[in-house]
């Protein structure tokens, strides 16, 4: 529990970071909550921080209506945690910068990491993925369509709100920017390959994996529709130093193979990551 706690809230500093250094002080509404905070800051003035927080209540207490108290802990202490912190470091934070396009990156990467960070330890800051959640208890539309939905309502809403559509592009830089980066936070950058290999000689190719790499290798029934034939898909699972060895096995055996090879962004399990890792996060 108290690793989680710590999670999230380095996770609220990075995103209150890309914040106040970048994204609130060069109009930047990346959508979200912290987005409409930050347009209603720059016409009234008003905290970005308090507003966030202004207009979370609301949305949390709905949440718990229609969908149970099943956000924890975590995610009340990360939602008031992050509009908290924002308002508190605000003050004391320099303005790196006022190019619309190096704010809009870096407030994308901080926000990105800190957004999957606090996802990864199974907290949240509310904002708009509560907003969707309820949302889709009404309409039951598919909650990423209903999170890009509100987002770009936000982005529109700022472009009208600044009469800048520059602005709202370079906030549409900053989502993809986030989006990225959390998914890469929470999934982990791809140290690893699946190859699934298609051969008459699956046997000797799975020996040869076992006993000159060192791996296992997995046979799935397969059909070959064009031609009607049975024949056995080998999964293995190796690591990048490992690619080039799998490929000149596999043509050593069998130069017609067909190999498919596609990135693994976390693999749990024997010779790879130990369950125990994930579960001490």
């Amino acid at each position: 529990m108290l690793s989680e706690i710590l999670g999230v809230s380095l996770g609220v500093l990075l995103v209150a970071l890309g914040l106040d250094l970048f994204l609130v002080p060069n109009k930047i509404a990346a959508g979200g909550v912290s987005g409409l905070a930050t347009v209603i800051y720059h016409l009234t003035g008003a905290p970005v921080g308090m507003t966030m927080l202004a207009l979370n209540v609301p949305l949390f207490l709905l949440a718990v209506y229609r969908l149970g108290l099943r956000f924890g802990f975590r995610s009340l202490y990360g939602t008031v945690s992050l509009s908290l912190v924002v308002d508190a470091l605000a003050p004391f934070l320099p303005v790196p910068t006022h190019d619309p396009l190096l704010a809009s990156i870096y407030g994308g990467v901080l926000s990105g990491l800190g957004l999957g960070l606090v996802f990864r330890y199974r907290g949240t800051t509310g904002g708009t993925d509560l907003a969707a959640a309820v949302l889709r208890t009404y309409t039951g539309a598919n909650v990423g369509q209903l999170l890009f939905l509100v987002d770009g309502a936000i982005v529109l809403a700022a472009g009208f709100s600044f009469r800048s559509w520059e602005l709202a592009m370079y906030a549409l830089i900053t989502i993809f920017v986030t989006s990225w980066l959390i998914d890469q936070v929470q999934e982990g950058i791809s140290y690893t390959k699946a190859f699934f290999i298609i051969s008459p000689r699956a046997e000797a190719i799975a020996r040869a994996v076992l006993l000159e790499l060192n791996r296992g290798a997995t046979a799935i029934k397969g059909r070959g529709m064009y031609t009607g034939e049975e024949r056995e898909v080998l999964l293995v699972v190796v690591n990048r130093a490992e690619v080039t060895r799998l490929k000149d096995l596999v043509y050593r055996e069998d130069p017609r193979a067909f190999v498919i090879l596609a990135d693994v962004h976390e693999v749990l399990g024997e010779g790879f990551k130990d369950w125990r890792e994930y579960y001490r996060r």
